[in-house]
């Protein structure tokens, strides 16, 4: 139900345009579906992570101070657990969704989609899921077989979405 008060006004901002909007509402699928065009390599992912992303993640994805992205296979049935993109993730697909629309911290959302393909490739060769030749694009992207995709099980209630 709408709240049916008036919104406040607080003095600043201004409505989002249209293209605005158009370039925030991107989703993207586990099958896929909603990936944009573009293509990234891991010599490209590996320039992009180091000038954007290793202030946080550390230069090879392990050190942080931000969580870990690299390593952690092996560990999620430990006492110590290490979520990573390689140990924890089920699909390839949402690593590109998150990035996309998170990253880099101090600035989310303001990737290129050739930056954020880049990305993706790199942090899945550091994680050992896919070769250093490897050119991340909406087709190659959702054939990626990630290590814990049948790591999850479904939720069993009947309101749900499967």
């Amino acid at each position: 139900m709408p709240d049916p008060r008036p919104a406040p006004e607080y003095g600043f901002g201004r409505p989002a345009t249209e293209a605005e909007i158009k370039a925030w509402n991107v989703e993207v699928a586990p099958n896929g579906e909603g990936l944009p065009p573009g293509r990234g390599t891991v010599k490209a992912g590996a320039t992009v992570f180091a000038k954007k992303c290793a202030s946080c993640h550390g230069a090879t994805g392990k050190e942080g101070p931000m969580p870990q992205l690299v390593g952690g296979q092996g560990t999620l049935a430990t006492d110590r657990p290490v979520r990573t993109v390689g140990s924890y993730w089920p699909y390839a697909t949402t690593l590109y969704d998150y990035v996309a629309r998170a990253m880099p911290y101090q600035a989310p959302g303001s990737l290129q989609p050739d930056e954020v393909y880049a990305l993706v490739a790199w942090i899945l060769f550091q994680n050992g899921i896919v070769t250093e030749d490897t050119v991340m694009d909406a087709r190659t992207l959702p054939t990626v077989r990630m290590p814990n995709r049948h790591g999850f099980v479904s939720d069993p209630r009947p309101d749900v979405a499967k």
